[in-house]
């Protein structure tokens, strides 16, 4: 029996969720994947340093046969057979009454990216999903607003996204090493929700972010195996969407599929995460990886309309489901601002609808009308698209890696919008909310991501600005200073201070840090 130690402070409704046998469930857990996750990060670096060797990443030869041969991903359960449209949040309780309220067919409960893992934050949500999932969940605010489930609308379908490989959880030791993020999320909601779940005729449903190869794949499910029959659930009971969000795993799609095919429901296409990753995987191969601006990098750019297309053709070749990127946007006040986003959310879903995708991403209720309306027209009443199989799709692996093709270029603007967002949201991580409405879109860890990596990059390539600059670490800190400056009087010193040193050190170390959210966890209570 394994020793596990709870050593963060009590949450309310925690002695719920912290009973003893989920946390023997969650050492059991750990004791069969905590040593092979450690394995598998390893195996990212040396893949990453090979790619930094040759500047290429390409298809596995190894795994052709998968490829190649003639199989598909389980059929989906009702509750997942529609999912035009997607609302993604935090799980702390007005958004999840706030979520389940949308009219979207899917909400994405995330333990992840929307998500400060502050103690109270990863115990509150297991403690809020439990109840939302019961239907027995309600707010009253201290501004006296009052929050509870309606009977009028269908309630999204709750799909939880547990932490990546990466993340430990350090509130809870099992045999004296930190907890293992991802198991802690993904156990704790399992063994506490799946048989409420099965009676309410849905499942116990899941995004699994941030992978980088079907070998981490296959460890998730192994993981979903070892946990169904821990608790007598019949094999293949819980369904799992893929987030292809990193440049490696574009490579192995049909391969990640093919892992997860028992328990596999789809994949979705995460943009900003996807950029960083790029960068990230191609920071040291010269300027033919150098990325734009972040705003002018979109989905139409060459390498990343190969990358949605691939994804597209993938899935529906193996009967799985297509979902498409994220509308940030926020309904505005301003009646140009208001115009200027409903615009883009229409265009963007068009083009994702037209594309063959079975669905997308929002991230405000006030969305999810746009985007529904862009799918009922080309879906009509039918559920999906997976008879689209887009058979005219071929993707090589120079076009998934043509980042030199992509139009635009840095600016001065860019580089202070950079710095401005990224400190912003890291201020508002530190601060314990990890989903934060800036400059009208509703920003997560991503967007931190692509802001600092993007300075890094262009920092090491000596990239020349518009306006003539070129990128160096003064340049960096003395733009960090001025905005800085600009946010005294919207930031409290103390949590300004924390984001700007934490982002002085993300975007300008010599050595480039993995995930920001790995120092950023040591900064928190």
């Amino acid at each position: 029996m394994s020793e596990v130690r709870v050593l963060g402070d009590s949450v309310e409704g925690g002695e719920e969720i912290l009973t003893p046998e989920a946390l023997e469930f969650l050492a059991g857990l750990h004791a069969a994947f905590a040593a092979r996750r450690d394995e598998l990060l390893q195996a990212r670096r040396v893949r990453r340093e090979e790619a930094a060797r040759t500047g290429k990443l390409d298809f596995l030869p190894e795994t052709a046969h998968v490829r190649e041969s003639d199989w598909k991903v389980a059929v989906a359960p009702p509750a997942l057979r529609d999912r035009r449209v997607e609302i993604t949040g935090p799980t702390d309780r007005k958004m999840t009454i706030n979520a389940l309220n949308s009219g979207a067919k899917v909400w994405l409960a995330d333990l992840e990216d929307a998500n400060t893992p502050h103690w109270r934050n990863v115990v509150g949500g297991q403690v809020n999903l439990r109840d939302a999932i019961r239907g027995d969940i309600s707010l009253s605010t201290p501004e006296g607003k009052s929050y509870q489930l309606r009977d009028d609308v269908e309630h999204a379908t709750i799909v939880v996204r547990p932490r990546g490989w990466h993340l430990d959880e350090r509130n809870l030791e099992f045999d004296g090493r930190a907890g293992v993020g991802a198991l802690v999320d993904f156990g704790l909601h399992f063994f506490h929700n799946v048989r409420a779940l099965l009676a309410d005729d849905k499942g116990p449903y899941y995004y699994l972010p941030k992978m980088e190869s079907h070998l981490e794949a296959r460890l998730w499910n192994d993981v979903f195996t070892h946990a169904q029959k821990e608790l007598g659930i019949e094999h293949g009971t819980i369904r799992a969407t893929v987030l292809i969000e990193t440049i490696p795993a574009a490579f192995e799609m049909e391969e990640i599929l093919y892992e997860l095919r028992e328990h596999a429901s789809g994949l979705n296409a995460g943009r900003w995460d996807y950029l960083f990753s790029v960068i990230k995987y191609f920071r040291d191969a010269g300027e033919k990886f150098v990325l734009p601006d972040r705003n002018s990098v979109t989905m139409t750019a060459p390498f990343m309309r190969a990358y949605t297309e691939l994804l597209v053709r993938t899935c529906h070749k193996r009967g799985a489901f297509a979902i498409g990127g994220m509308a940030a946007f926020i309904p505005s006040k301003d009646p140009e601002v208001a115009e200027n986003a409903s615009k883009k959310v229409h265009a963007d879903k068009a083009r994702e609808a037209n594309d063959g995708f079975d669905g997308s991403w929002v991230a405000h209720p006030g969305m999810v009308g746009l985007c529904k309306e862009e799918f009922d027209k080309v879906l009509g009443d039918k559920p999906n698209q997976l008879d689209r199989t887009r058979d005219e799709v071929s993707v090589t692996a120079e076009q998934l890696l043509d980042v030199a093709s992509t139009e635009c270029g840095a600016t001065a603007a860019g580089l202070r919008g950079a710095v401005d967002v990224g400190v912003r949201y890291i201020a508002s991580w530190l601060g314990g909310n990890g989903a934060a409405a800036i400059h009208n879109l509703m920003e997560d860890a991503a967007t931190a991501e692509i802001s600092r990596s993007q300075l890094w990059q262009w920092v090491r390539n000596g990239t020349q600005l518009d306006n003539g600059q070129v990128v160096t670490r003064e340049l960096v800190r003395e733009v960090l200073g001025e905005v800085r400056q600009e946010l005294t009087a919207v930031i409290p010193d103390d949590l300004l201070k924390e984001a700007v040193e934490l982002f002085e050190e993300v975007a300008l170390a010599e050595e480039f840090v993995d995930f920001l959210t790995l120092p950023a966890y040591e900064r928190i209570k």
